[in-house]
């Protein structure tokens, strides 16, 4: 298994490639929750592109060096959002689906908590052969299960002090 590096280009394409299939489904919904932080970007864009309002949810499993470790699964005790109520028909997104467990867990999450929700599903660039569950729309489906290393990830490691030296 190798490692998969998106450039920003790319990265940018597979999100409008995401819109387009979730157009083509003819599917309505009146509300986008991203998962953060992976599925902050996704979710801004894909809020935009269907003038859909846009809440979030910080969810975070993964720790450790370059934060490639897997861990239990931690979810925010509120969402943020703009809106006075959550839709009714939300589209949940993220940018991967790994072990599907923070899909599994937000989607139970959402549903406890706001019993107006009559449908959900879910957007992810990337699926993984390694979830426990599929996603209803995705771009991507990698079978060998790789480390996708996104275009922002530059950011993980800068310090500071370098960022402020001149060219």
């Amino acid at each position: 298994m190798s490692d998969l590096y998106i450039s920003a280009t790319e990265y940018h394409h597979k999100i409008e490639t995401l819109a387009v299939k979730i157009y083509q489904s003819q599917w309505q919904f009146n509300q986008i929750v991203c998962l953060a932080r992976g599925g902050l970007r996704v979710g801004d864009i894909l809020s935009r592109i269907f003038e859909q309002p846009m809440a979030i949810l910080a969810t975070s499993s993964y720790h450790g060096l370059g934060g490639k470790v897997r861990g239990a699964i931690k979810i925010a005790e509120h969402l943020t959002m703009t809106t006075d109520t959550l839709g009714s028909h939300v589209l949940l997104v993220d940018d991967l689906v790994d072990s599907g467990i923070s899909l599994q867990e937000s989607i139970r999450w959402l549903k406890s908590r706001y019993p107006q929700i009559q449908e959900m599903k879910t957007a992810v660039l990337w699926y993984k052969s390694c979830s426990v569950m599929a996603p209803d729309y995705f771009v991507d489906y990698l079978a060998d299960n790789p480390w996708i290393h996104q275009p922002f990830e530059c950011y993980e490691n800068m310090n500071l002090a370098e960022l402020e030296q001149p060219g």
